[in-house]
């Protein structure tokens, strides 16, 4: 199985890694905000070339990833224990990690609603999801960027749509695509997922380009009511 990525791996991990010497996206604000501090594994899907791995390690918690991309994983070396798995199919049991991360990979995802329950499969109960990703409101193939700080809406945000159509060729979207989804299918896909959405952030200024949520698995109910797990 090949992944799009893995034909710009190299190209992606040396041009923005570098080029991200500032939190323009307000990273480090936005995931501790929906992630939270906590202790033991977060299983981030997507994890690429662990960018992100030190924030969520600096949070507590210890990062695993997966990935589709061999590419990507080959840069990931040494910043976090990482497996190739289709985040549709995750190769982990239910019900035993408290915490799951998705970062900047949603609209690479074009089955993402199914990535969803499998984060929900592999929680436990009380576990908390953290999702970080573009803004649906205003990151597309409908949104042209090059007039910036001011950001032109066209038609097509609430289309649904798989687009290599980018308003630049500087970035990833000509290359690999994105999927969109407009806000109100993100969350409803939250929920259909069997998850509670309990806080949000945005991240990017003057118009927020990040949109973060967290959302949790509830705890298990007994036969009388009662609460029957723990978080």
């Amino acid at each position: 199985m090949t992944a799009p990525y893995d034909a710009i791996a190299d190209w992606y991990e040396d041009t923005f890694r570098p080029a991200a010497p500032t939190d323009l996206l307000e990273y480090d604000r936005v995931v501790p905000e929906v992630l939270g501090a906590g202790s033991g594994p977060c299983l981030e899907v997507g994890c690429g070339t662990g960018a992100h791995s030190d924030r969520i390690r600096r949070l507590g918690w210890s990062p695993v990833g997966v990935d589709l991309s061999a590419g990507m994983l080959r840069r990931a070396r040494g910043r976090l224990p990482a497996a190739r798995a289709d985040a549709e199919r995750l190769p982990v049991a239910d019900a035993c990690v408290p915490a799951v991360a998705s970062i900047m990979v949603h609209s690479d995802m074009p089955g993402y609603p199914a990535v969803l329950r499998e984060a929900a499969r592999v929680l436990r109960p009380g576990g908390v999801l953290a999702h970080v990703g573009v803004h649906p409101c205003f990151c597309g193939g409908f949104a042209d960027w090059s007039g910036r700080p001011n950001v032109l809406i066209r038609p097509g945000y609430a289309d649904g749509h798989w687009t290599t159509e980018s308003y630049t060729n500087q970035g990833i979207r000509d290359k690999v695509g994105a999927s969109h989804w407009p806000l109100s299918d993100l969350l409803h896909m939250v929920q259909a997922a069997g998850l509670e959405l309990e806080r949000f952030a945005e991240g990017g200024r003057p118009v927020p380009l990040v949109l973060a949520l967290r959302a949790r698995k509830p705890e298990r109910r007994g036969a009388a009511g009662g609460l029957a797990g723990t978080r």
